[in-house]
């Protein structure tokens, strides 16, 4: 499978407006660490919170939607990790 090089927008200004980089296009690792609850219109995706094992990005945390299934201490492969998923509206937690 060949990964698809994204653009994004620098915030930074030059004398010809916006700059457009692309990422590097390397996916990376990153370990579930705590499941923070269901989204999507019928509860398809779940939203965890990660924590980047490699890359620019080494060792924050961040909320991230993920379809299919997954539990706390799996490892899933990112193909970004700027951009982070919005928080979910209403009863947060799960009771085990």
């Amino acid at each position: 499978m060949v990964n698809k090089q994204q653009k994004f927008r620098d915030k930074t200004k030059s004398e010809e407006g916006t700059i457009v980089r692309f990422s590097s296009g390397e996916a990376v690792n990153a370990l579930v660490e705590e499941f923070i609850g269901r989204t999507g219109a019928r509860g398809e995706v779940s939203q965890v919170k990660v924590k980047i094992l490699e890359g620019r990005n080494k060792g924050k945390s961040m909320r991230r939607n993920i379809k299919g299934p997954v539990k706390i201490g799996d490892l899933v492969t990112l193909r970004e990790t700027e951009i982070e998923a919005r928080r979910i509206k209403g009863n947060y937690g799960r009771s085990l």
